[in-house]
Parts: C-alpha cells; structure tokens; sequence
C-alpha cells in the first residue's frame, strides 16, 4: 500500500503547470527543423511523386546479407529450440534461461557496432530477426526492441560520447539489459509537464520523480531516464537525458504492471529519489532530452511494424491451413466470398506491409533519405493493419478463435494462439506514440513547408511585420507551386510502364493514381489550411485522414517497387504483382473513402456530443448498469519522495 501523499516531502517539485501553447512549443522545438535530405514521403503530401526517391528498390551490401542470414539462421534454432511462447504465456514471464540464451547469441547486441562487441546488423535485418523472434514470443521481440530500438544503445550510438560509447556499449552488446523511460502517471505523450528533476550539484545531478510504463525497467540493468532539469544562471535547463544505473542507491521498481496481452513483458513503476547520476552520463547537452528522444525515434519506430509483419505472415499461414481444412456447406470455408476476402485481405496487406517496412528500414540503412515521415508512417500503418489483420484471423476461425491455446489443447485440437494474437498486438496501436499522436506528428511535418513560408501569417503571436514578409514569401511560393498540382505525369496513359510487364498484372495504373491522388491531397490540404488558418491543428479529424491517405499512398507505391524488385530478380515475381495488384484496388477504396470524409463528416456534430457528454447532458444514457470498476484515483500519486514499496527490481545474470 502507498503512503499518502502527506507523507511525502511537499517541497518537491511538481507537474510544472503549462498552457496548450505551451505545450505545443516544447514539441516543435525538439523536432528536427530543417530537411538535410529528400524525403519521399515529404515530397508524396507535397504532390510530388518522386518514384525515383524509391525505385529501383535499394539493396543491402553483399556482406551486410551474409552476416545477416548467418545470424538469422542461428536465432531461428533457437527460436525453435528454446523458446516456448505458450509456458511464457502461461506464467507471464520470460524464463531467465531464455534471457540468458538470447545474450549467448548476441541479440542484445544485433545493432551494436562490431568494435563495441555487437553483431552491427543493418536495419533490415535486425527487423527480420525482431519479426522472427517475435513471431515465437511477442514478449521477447518487445523486450529485444526496448533495449535497442529506444534503449540506450540507439540514443548512445547518435548521440554519446565516445567515452559513452566505449564505456556501455560493450556492456549493452552482450550483458547489460536497458530501458526507456520518459512517461509518468500523469505525463503521456505531452513532454512539456514532465516532473521528473535533475538537480545539479558538483558533478552529479541528483534525480527525483517517478515514471510509469517502464518497459524492460523490472529487469534493467542501465536505464536512458528524461528528467527535466530547472533553469541556472547561463544554463537554459530543460529536459535532458541521463544514462543511469539501474541498481543506483535510491532506484525502486515498486510494481510490475500487468496487461491484456505481452504477458511475459517486464514493464514496470520506478521510483527515483535523491539518486545520484554523474555529469559524465548526460546524453548530450542539458535541453536537447526531447530531441534525442524523437531522433532516436526516428529509426526505432520501424522495430514495431516489423514485428506487425511477422504477425502478419503467422495469421496467413494459420487462415491458410484453417480455412482448407474446415468445412461449412458442403466446401472449405475459403471457397465461401465472406470468408475469402478477409483471406485475401491478409495476403495482400502481409505483403505490403513487408514492403513498406523493408524499404524505409533499407532507406534508412543507406541513410541518403531522410526517412522520418516514412518511418512514423510504418508504424501507424502496420499497427492499425496488423490489429485488423489478427481481428480477422480470429473472425475466420470463429468460436476457436475466442478459445485459448490450452483450451483447444486439453480438448484434443491444435493449440492456436490466435485470441493471444488479437490481444497482443492490440498495444501497438498505443506504444511508442498513439496513433492518434502519430497522426498529429505526421500532419505537423506533412504541413512544414507551408508553415515555412506562411506560418506567420497565421500566428497571431507574430507582429504585422512578420505577417507581411511571410505575405511576399508565400506568394512567391505558391505562384510556383499552385500550377504544379493542376496536372502530372498520373494523367499520361503510358506512363510508368515499366511497371506492365508481359504476363503480369498492370501495377503502371496504380502508379499514376498514386501521383493524381497525391496532387489532390496537396490539393486538399492547401484549401484547408486556407480555410482554417490558425484553427488547423484543432482539425484533428481532418488531419488523420490526410495522414491516412499519405499512408496508403506511401503502401501502395511500396509494393508496387517491391513487386518490380522480387520480378527482376526472378523470386515469385509473377505472385508478388498479383498481390500488388490486389492490395492497391484495396488500398484505392480506402483512399476514395478518405478523400470523401475529408469534407463528408460528422466532425462538428462530434464536438457538440462530446461537450454534452462531459457537461453531464447525457448521465440519463449511463443508467441501468453496475460499474465493476474498483474504487481509487484516476491517476496514481506520483508526489516526489522515497518509496515505501518493496523493491521488485530483478536484474537477469
């Protein structure tokens, strides 16, 4: 049980108090401001088609591809031979054993730079592995992904000293398990209130707070923490990153969060409090926590949908072999439409999806593009399609997709894990930014050019004379850019005919709706920011549908150049542009859908509910029913002070 909150020290610091503006700002900030590199996505809501950004599809080195089937091949024996995703489901933990099997094998250290001990996989096939281990236990590719993808390796690697560098990476490479933390019970994806402190004192900075959904942070053995520390003379303060021990005097994990699905997740409650962390830990300079943040999100966001892409291909598999064998009305239930089509969504979807992630993680690799927007929109797309895709699996298999593995086992059928599926991968639409966080991201940098130019004009901050220079910039911007929407190559019946070849199916067609859709959807985008002005980012509904549909876009230009790549090299070339095909007359009624409800919607009626909802209009709805919700705050106390909790800290030697 927890002290009240009188027990606490009251002279700790709070929440600092911060208005929508404020909040706002301290985001932009830490983002990256300017655009070193091309980006294709960047350029695709900007209503240029830049297929050549992305064809030919890049390719991985010879050696990288060696080094990487090697490792594959290795974890896969593994996997197969050591890893039991049911026991792991069963009793909600990750057998030490298997922890200390993976560190055998090096995958602690999969991104790590050889100098420093690591296996120094590329992108592409650290996902491969995380699709691959996670397809045996989701638990463990979470705990994998953790440590590298956000961990403290990838905030070293871009941004540690090399002091830093040659001081944890060989520890993180090989031994060493690490954790992200930056959310706190009453701080999600709004930095701005952060409370966490780090209060400089000689060579220290002495940490103070608490922090919630510390995945990995039960079994942490070096922790990347964001605490925010107060402004001094000549120093501008501001959150800032630390490298911390996880076992430092004053570090308590007091509870072990439990979940509907990642049952083996070793995510956590801690507690700092006058926890000691030396100057020499600092990630960078005081004030630049969020920015390292968001830069290492940059490349890490791509481990999710990875892991999507795997589930992806197990739900295949399993409709697959279901669907042929059970028998309804005289035929395989495949044969029946209704169930074939969820069938052939999955297909077509899997092999997008793979596309997608393969090549902005490729992108990524040969680091010519700048793969931000593309990296956020793997993720939002793979999370929100593999959800559907494991909701579908569990639709075809019907009763025996609500049944538990170890149900349909002690009865005598095969044990699927396909409700576990559902419920693990439900998470992904949360982790690592919401996708409703991620269509504001996205939409803020689908819209930076026109902020750029004609951002002044619609700030009311700004004095007249600013509005007045922005006024000439945006003229001359838009005199350029305006005739350039209004026709394209998509318009020209031949082009992109590269992509018809004999015998094949027509993906040239796909390819000129998805520069005609991009020109509408910059299009779109420019009436509306006409429209609303300064009001935009109130348009939420608004912007996650021009997101969406950049999304898709971005999918379907993905498996058309992945369909192209695996015909030129003679690998189920003829299938892939079977299933590009499918998936973009797919994806084209998404978009036609989206385009419609850009102007088609019930947004407004949605508001004037929503004000009526939580003034209380509507309590008469909520009658008739018992609330099984147990008693307690809505958010937990996270007053600043020592801990009163048993310490549930259990590093895995």
């Amino acid at each position: 049980m927890s002290a009240p909150s009188a027990q606490r020290p009251s002279a700790q610091p709070q929440p600092p108090k911060v208005t929508e503006r404020e909040a706002r700002q301290v985001a932009e900030d830490a983002r990256e401001q300017d655009w070193r590199k091309p980006s294709f996505a960047k350029e695709l809501f900007l209503g240029r088609f830049r297929l050549d950004l992305i064809h030919p599809h890049p390719l991985p080195a010879a050696e990288d591809v060696r080094r990487g089937e090697e490792f594959l091949a290795r974890l896969r024996q593994f996997c197969e031979t050591r890893i039991d995703g049911a026991l792991i489901e069963r009793e909600a933990r990750i057998p030490d054993e298997v922890v200390g099997g993976l560190k055998e094998l090096g995958a602690l250290g999969m991104k790590i730079d050889v100098k420093y001990g690591g296996l120094g996989l590329t992108q592409v096939y650290y996902n491969k592995a995380l699709a691959l281990v996670g397809s045996a236990s989701p638990a463990i590719g979470a705990l994998l992904s953790a440590h590298q993808s956000i961990g403290v390796p990838q905030p070293l690697k871009i941004f540690g000293s090399q002091e830093q560098k040659d001081t944890f990476l060989p520890r993180l490479a090989r031994t060493d398990i690490s954790a992200f933390l930056l959310t706190e019970p009453d701080v999600g994806s709004d930095p701005a209130r952060l409370a966490t402190s780090a209060v400089r004192d000689g060579d220290d900075y002495i940490l103070d707070g608490v922090k919630l959904w510390t995945t990995n942070g039960v079994v942490a053995d070096l922790l990347v923490v964001m605490a925010r520390v107060p402004k001094s003379e000549g120093n501008k303060g501001g959150i800032t990153a630390f490298v911390v021990e996880a076992d430092a005097p004053g570090i308590t994990v007091e509870h072990r969060n439990a979940f509907m699905g990642l049952r083996g997740l070793e995510n956590g409650v801690t507690r700092f409090h006058q926890v000691r962390v030396p100057a020499a830990n600092r990630i960078g300079p005081e004030g630049a926590g969020l920015k390292i943040a968001l830069t290492t999100l940059n490349t890490g966001r791509l481990s999710l949908p990875a892991m999507c892409v795997g589930s992806g291909k197990w739900c295949l598999k399993i409709a697959r072999e279901w669907s042929a064998v059970r028998e309804q009305w005289g035929r395989p239930v495949a044969r029946h439409e209704a169930v074939g089509a969820k069938i052939s969504f999955i297909a077509a979807t899997t092999f997008a999806l793979e596309a997608v992630v393969d090549l902005s993680s490729q992108m990524a690799d040969e680091d010519r593009n700048d793969i931000r927007i593309e990296a956020a929109l793997a993720k939002l797309y793979g999370s929100e399609m593999g959800c559907l895709m494991a909701d579908e699996l569990v639709q075809i298999r019907g009763g025996r997709g609500f049944e538990t593995a170890d149900s349909l086992a002690a009865r005598g059928e095969r044990a699927v894990p396909a409700e576990q599926m559902l419920r693990d991968m439900r998470i992904n639409r949360i982790f690592e930014g919401s996708t409703e966080i991620m269509h504001l991201l996205i939409a803020r940098e689908a819209v930076d050019a026109h902020l750029k130019v004609a951002g002044d004009i619609i700030d009311p901050d700004k004095p007249l004379s600013a509005k007045a220079r922005a006024g000439a910039n945006a003229a001359g911007f838009y005199a350029k850019w305006l005739p350039k929407l209004v026709a394209g190559p998509g318009q020209l019946p031949g082009t992109y005919g590269d992509f018809h070849p004999s015998g094949h199916a027509d993906l040239s067609g796909h390819l000129r709706y998805v520069e005609r859709a991009s020109r509408k959807l910059a299009r779109s985008t420019f009436y509306a920011m006409s429209r609303w002005q300064g009001r935009m980012e109130t348009k939420q509904g608004f912007l996650g549908r021009i997101v969406d549909i950049g999304a898709e876009l971005f999918a379907m230009s993905a498996a058309c150049v992945r369909a192209e790549l695996l015909r030129t090299e003679g690998d189920h070339g003829r299938e892939a542009y079977q299933l590009a095909d499918t998936f973009c007359r797919q994806s084209r009624i998404r978009v036609e859908e989206l385009f419609t409800r850009l102007w088609s919607n019930t947004d407004d009626l949605d508001r004037r509910v929503v004000d009526g909802v939580l003034s209380g209009t509507y309590t008469w709805l909520e009658e008739g029913i018992i609330d099984p919700s147990g008693d307690g705050p809505w958010i937990a106390d996270a007053t600043p002070g020592p801990s009163v909790r048993e310490n549930v800290h259990r590093p895995i030697r």
